[in-house]
């Protein structure tokens, strides 16, 4: 479901973006959109640890199970970016590059700021003609924040079951 949600995000963003050149991302819609999607890792661990654990889950096997549903959702997020990228907007990069530069022109930026931007944005494109890139750096967009989120996950949902023998102790 995670992996589902933010790439429909994703698609819809894009193909905004794509469409209305004057539209401004938000930066904000993105990364809510992305935590509303990833809110799935914890209902993950939370029925990993309930349904099939007896109630009980370390630290390590929470991370486990997040880091799993992590991968997942990031590497359908990546294949239905892949699939967009090459068979529907192949030509994204010059579109973002044109609306970047002139986001950076209205900002009023120097000659030397504008000449700078122009050539980060060039060795974006340039490194997005390489396929291998273009996954890294799309895993780059979602996977950290995913497993941000498994981390703090696994630490609220982490715990632990009573050790056996020890029920009597300290009780009269």
């Amino acid at each position: 479901m995670s992996g589902v949600v933010i790439s429909v995000m994703m698609l819809y963003m894009v193909s905004y973006l794509y469409n209305n050149p004057g539209f401004e991302p938000n930066m904000v819609l993105g990364y809510t959109a992305m935590l509303a999607a990833f809110s799935f890792i914890f209902v993950g661990i939370r029925n990993y640890r309930n349904k099939f654990n007896n109630g009980y889950i370390t630290f390590s096997e929470a991370f486990k199970v997040g880091l799993y549903i992590s991968l997942i959702a990031s590497t359908i997020y990546v294949a239905v970016w892949l699939v967009d990228y090459y068979f529907f907007v192949p030509d994204f990069m010059d579109k973002y590059a044109e609306h970047a530069l002139e986001v950076t022109r209205r900002e009023g930026a120097t000659p030397a700021e504008l000449a700078a931007k122009a050539r980060e944005i060039a060795e974006e494109k340039e490194a997005y003609k390489n396929p291998v890139m273009v996954i890294l750096i799309t895993y780059a967009e979602v996977l950290p924040i995913a497993l941000i989120i498994t981390l703090v996950s696994a630490l609220i949902l982490k715990k632990k079951a009573p050790q056996e023998g020890l029920e009597g102790i300290g009780t009269k």
